[in-house]
C-alpha cells in the first residue's frame, strides 16, 4: 500500500503544480490564457441537441441567447414534434427575437448515439464555418462566446473544451459533484500540463466545420457513447489541436437518488475502461484516501504508516482545495469540503465496478459496449427503433 500513497501524493503534487506553476501570486490556469481580441468574433453557429427537459433547462438555454457577441445563430434540435422541449424554444424564439434561432425537429436516426443523430440533423442548417456545442445542461456567462472562441485565432487548433463545476442537490449529486471537482477536473488538468488535451469535453465543443469535415463529419461518432471525447480525439489524430480554455461553465446535475447517481457514474466507468483500458486501470495509483485507509489497518497503525497517511491525506485535501476551490471556485466542493473523503471512497468503488459488465442503460435503450467504447444497440431495442 505505500506505493500507492506515494504515487497519489505525487499526483496530487502535481495538480497543485499545474494549478499555480510559474506563477508567485495567483493561480496559473486562470491567467496563463491569451488576452481577449475584441476585434476576433468570427461568426458562430451554436448547437444545442435536446430532449427533454428539466427545472434549469430554460435559464440554461436563456443564457447562450444573451450572448455579449455580435454575430452568431443558435439551433435547437429535437427529435420528436413531442418533445416538451419545443415549447421553451418557442418561448426563447418570443423573447429574443433579435437573435438568430431555429428549430430543427428530424426523428432521422444515424447510429446508437441518439444525441449525435440530433446534431447530425441540426449541422445542415448551420450557416457559419465555427461550430460551439454545449449539452443543455450548461450555464454560461455573457462573455461565453467571445472567450471560448479566442484560441482559435492559431489556425492550428481546431477545437476548444471547457472545465466546468456542477450544481448539486441532494447526497448523491453532491458527492458526484466533489470528484468531478477534486478529481476529475484535476486529472484534465494534469494531463494537459503533460502532453496536450487530446480529448474534449461535452460542458463545451468548440470545432471548425473544416475539422469536423477532416474527421468524417459526425457520422465518424454517432456510435460512441462517448461523443465529446472522439470529438476532441479524432481532430488531433487528424492533425490539429484541441485547447482547454481558461472560462469555467456550469454544470446542472439536478437532484438523483443515489441508486440512479451510481449508475451513471458506473455507466461512464465503463465507457473509459473500455475506451481506455490501460488509463483506466493505472487510476489505481490516483486513490490516495483509500490506500492510506488500508496502509493504516495493515500496518497496525505504525509510526512510518501514520506519516505516510498524514502526507497523503493533507496533499489530497490541498490539492482538492486548490484547483476544486479556487481554480473552479466550486460552491459545492466549498460548501461540503469535509465529504471528501467519503467521496473518495465512493469513487474508488465506483472504479471497482467499471471492470464489471459490458452492458450500459442509456436514456431508456439498453447498449452494449465494444471494442474503443463503441455502441452495440442490443438486438430487441434495435428492432424497436428501426
Amino acid at each position: 500500500m505505500l506505493i500507492f500513497c506515494l504515487s497519489a501524493v505525487l499526483f496530487y503534487t502535481y495538480g497543485v503544480y499545474t494549478a499555480i506553476a510559474k506563477r508567485s501570486v495567483g493561480i496559473a490556469f486562470l491567467r496563463d490564457s491569451p488576452p481577449i481580441n475584441p476585434k476576433f468574433h468570427p461568426p458562430v453557429t451554436i448547437l444545442k441537441p435536446l430532449c427533454g427537459v428539466d427545472k434549469g433547462t430554460y435559464t440554461n438555454l436563456a443564457s447562450f441567447c444573451q450572448q455579449n457577441y455580435p454575430q452568431y445563430q443558435i439551433i435547437f434540435s429535437v427529435r420528436s414534434s413531442t418533445d416538451p422541449s419545443i415549447e421553451v424554444v418557442e418561448k426563447l424564439i418570443q423573447q429574443f427575437p433579435e437573435i438568430d434561432i431555429s428549430l430543427v425537429v428530424k426523428d432521422h436516426i444515424l447510429g446508437a448515439n441518439l444525441k449525435i443523430s440530433n446534431l447530425a440533423n441540426a449541422v445542415t442548417a448551420a450557416k457559419h464555418d465555427i461550430l460551439v456545442i454545449a449539452d443543455s445542461d450548461i450555464l454560461v456567462g455573457s462573455d461565453y462566446l467571445q472567450t471560448v472562441i479566442q484560441p482559435l485565432k492559431d489556425e492550428k487548433v481546431g477545437v476548444v473544451t471547457c472545465l466546468y463545476r456542477s450544481t448539486a442537490q441532494g447526497i448523491a449529486t453532491i458527492l458526484e459533484a466533489i470528484c468531478t471537482a477534486t478529481d476529475f477536473q484535476p486529472g484534465i488538468l494534469v494531463s494537459n500540463q503533460l502532453e496536450g488535451i487530446k480529448f474534449a469535453l461535452g460542458s463545451t465543443i468548440v470545432i471548425r466545420k473544416t475539422t469536423l469535415a477532416k474527421i468524417g463529419g459526425f457520422a465518424a461518432v454517432v456510435d460512441y457513447l462517448a461523443d465529446d471525447y472522439q470529438l476532441g480525439y479524432l481532430p488531433t489524430q487528424a492533425g490539429d489541436k484541441v485547447v482547454l480554455s481558461n472560462y469555467i461553465v456550469e454544470h446542472g446535475l439536478g437532484h438523483s437518488n443515489l441508486l440512479d447517481s451510481i449508475n451513471r457514474q458506473i455507466r461512464w466507468a465503463r465507457c473509459i475502461r473500455v475506451s481506455r483500458p490501460g488509463g483506466y486501470a493505472g487510476l489505481i495509483f490516483t486513490f490516495g484516501t483509500v490506500s492510506s485507509l488500508l496502509l493504516l489497518i495493515t500496518s497496525g497503525a505504525s509510526i512510518l504508516s501514520l506519516l505516510v497517511v498524514s502526507i497523503t491525506l493533507l496533499m489530497r485535501l490541498i490539492m482538492a482545495w486548490v484547483i476544486g476551490v479556487k481554480v473552479l471556485n466550486d460552491a459545492v466542493t466549498k460548501k461540503y469540503f469535509w465529504l471528501i473523503p467519503v467521496a473518495d471512497i465512493v469513487r474508488f468503488i465506483i472504479w471497482c465496478c467499471g471492470f464489471f459488465g459490458n452492458t450500459i442503460e442509456w436514456r431508456g435503450t439498453k447498449f452494449k459496449l465494444v471494442k474503443d467504447g463503441k455502441l452495440g444497440m442490443i438486438e430487441k431495442e434495435k428492432s424497436e427503433v428501426q
